[in-house]
């Protein structure tokens, strides 16, 4: 069934704040598959359209939703920023730990890679100290080897010490 953008728009808009409705709740209440609202709402997400997960909460958002509001709310003066949370169903304290959260994600990254070439050192020098274990051991293997080819030249030619 073919739906009109009006209709659509406006089934969309009771998935956000102020109603926060559910996908199950609109799909019943309006007649309409619950798959077809889920489509819905991933190409209104896609065009960079911020609207909560299954949850009918704020905290349901994926992070790039989040990242996107912190984008969004940037620039706004702690007014502008009230409006923006009020027509979202947000919290300003909400806004300031995702942008807390995203200002940290680098540092992490940077622990992270820290950590990496931490491990890829000791790594490195326990490769080093295994190939040279490595090497030492074959050392000894080839002079045993020597050593047993030599005593059987010795018995050949000299016989056998027991006769």
């Amino acid at each position: 069934m073919k739906y009109s953008p009006e209709r659509r728009e406006a089934i969309l808009a009771k998935l956000e704040a102020p109603y926060n409705r559910t996908v199950n709740d609109l799909a019943s209440e309006e007649g309409i598959s619950t798959a077809t609202i889920y489509n819905w709402r991933k190409q209104a997400r896609n065009t960079g359209r911020l609207l909560p997960n299954a949850s009918a909460t704020t905290e349901g958002w994926s992070s790039q939703q989040k990242f996107n509001a912190v984008l969004e709310t940037a620039a706004l003066t702690e007014e502008e920023l009230a409006e923006y949370c009020r027509r979202r169903g947000l919290y300003p304290e909400q806004i300031r730990r995702w942008r807390a959260s995203c200002e940290q994600a680098n540092d992490r990254s940077e622990q992270a890679a820290a950590r990496h070439t931490e491990a890829t050192k000791a790594e490195r020098k326990r490769i080093r100290e295994l190939e040279r274990e490595l090497r030492r051991k074959d050392a000894a293997l080839a002079e045993t080897a020597a050593v047993l080819a030599l005593r059987k030249k010795v018995q050949a030619i000299w016989g056998d010490e027991e006769k």
